[in-house]
C-alpha cells in the first residue's frame, strides 16, 4: 500500500536500531511507521508498524530521549481540523519505545504559527545544558531557530530567528560533535551534483554563528561527485538523512570519527514526470570511506 519510505530518524538502543519513517501511498498520503532490528543486513525485512498517534497527516519524524521526562520525544509535522491553524510541528512521548502502540496523541508544540513565516517543515529538537533548540526550513534558503528552557519543554518556545541563510533547502539536522566544543547540521540543497544532495556547516554553540565546513556544490557533505555505491547504482540523489548518534539523548551526540548516516534515495528515471508525493524514495545506509 506503500509506495515510499523517507525522512528517517534512528536510535539505537537496547542492542537494536529503531527506525522511524514518513511513509507515503495513494489510500492514505503520508504516515509514520516504526521498525526494529539488530543491525541493517535485517532491516528489509523488518515489520512495518504504522504509529496509531495521530489519524491524518504527519510526517518526517525525529526520535530522541529526554532525560529530564525520562520519556522518549517523537517529534513531527502535522496537520488536525481540531488545531486552529492546523498544521503545525507535533510531539508524542512514550515511556518504552519498543511498543509502538504506547505513543500517546500527537499535541502541537507550537500554539500559533509565528507571523514572520510563510513556511516551515522538518523540525528538529536539539538539546544543551540549559536549552532546548528548535530548528527547521521554509523552502526559501532559510534555516531558523527557536529555543525555550529544558524545564519548560516541549512549550515555551521563543520566536524564531534565522540561523543560516543561502544556497539550501530543507531537512536540517543538527548535532553536538562529541568530545568537542562545536556543533554540525546536515541540510539539504538542491541541483549540484544530484538533484538532492548535503552540505554541512559547524557553529561552537546552537545559537550559532554557523560557519560553512562543506557547503558548495563542488565540495558537499554528500553527494554524487563524492559518494561511491556498493549495491549498484539505485539513486541519483542523496536525500533527508539522518546521522548515526553515539547514544539515543537529547544532546543529539555524534563521535567526529563515525561518518555514518541512512537517507533516502532515487533514481531518476524513477522520479522523472511524477509530482513529489509519487516518487518512490528508498533508504540506504552512507558510510565514509576514510
Amino acid at each position: 500500500t506503500w509506495h515510499a519510505i523517507k525522512d528517517p530518524s534512528v536510535v539505537r538502543h537496547n542492542d537494536r536500531w529503531h527506525l522511524c519513517c514518513t511513509v507515503r501511498g495513494q489510500e492514505r498520503s503520508h504516515a509514520i511507521v516504526y521498525l526494529s532490528f539488530a543491525d541493517w543486513g535485517q532491516a528489509a525485512e523488518a515489520k512495518w508498524h504504522v504509529l496509531p498517534m495521530h489519524d491524518g497527516y504527519f510526517c518526517a519524524p525525529q526520535v530522541f530521549y529526554f532525560e529530564p521526562h525520562q520519556k522518549w520525544y517523537l517529534i513531527c509535522q502535522a496537520a488536525s481540523d481540531a488545531w486552529d491553524p492546523p498544521y503545525r510541528p507535533a510531539f508524542s512521548t512514550t515511556a518504552d519505545l519498543s511498543k509502538p502502540d504506547s505513543w500517546s496523541k500527537l499535541q502541537p508544540l507550537f500554539e500559533e504559527k509565528p507571523e514572520k513565516l510563510k513556511a516551515w517543515l522538518d523540525f528538529w529538537v536539539i538539546c544543551d545544558e540549559t536549552q532546548a533548540h528548535l530548528f527547521f526550513t521554509s523552502l526559501d534558503g532559510k534555516m531558523w531557530r527557536s529555543e525555550t528552557p529544558l524545564d519548560k519543554f516541549p512549550h515555551g518556545w521563543s520566536e524564531p530567528q534565522i540561523a543560516i541563510q543561502g544556497d539550501v533547502f530543507e531537512a536540517s539536522h543538527t548535532y553536538r560533535l562529541r568530545g568537542q566544543d562545536q556543533y554540525l547540521t546536515v541540510i539539504e540543497a538542491q541541483n549540484g551534483h544530484g538533484w538532492r544532495y548535503f552540505k554541512a556547516y559547524v557553529a561552537p554553540q546552537l545559537a550559532g554563528p554557523w560557519k560553512p565546513l562543506a557547503a558548495t556544490k563542488d565540495q558537499a557533505f554528500a553527494s554524487q561527485k563524492n559518494v561511491r555505491q556498493t549495491a549498484g547504482h539505485w539513486t541519483d540523489s542523496i536525500s533527508h538523512g539522518e546521522l548515526l548518534r553515539s547514544g539515543p539523548g537529547q544532546k543529539l551526540e555524534v563521535h567526529p570519527g563515525q561518518r555514518r548516516c541512512v537517507f533516502q534515495g532515487v533514481l531518476e528515471a524513477d522520479r522523472r514526470g511524477k509530482p513529489y508525493g509519487a516518487i518512490p524514495w528508498r533508504l540506504g545506509v552512507l558510510e565514509a570511506s576514510q
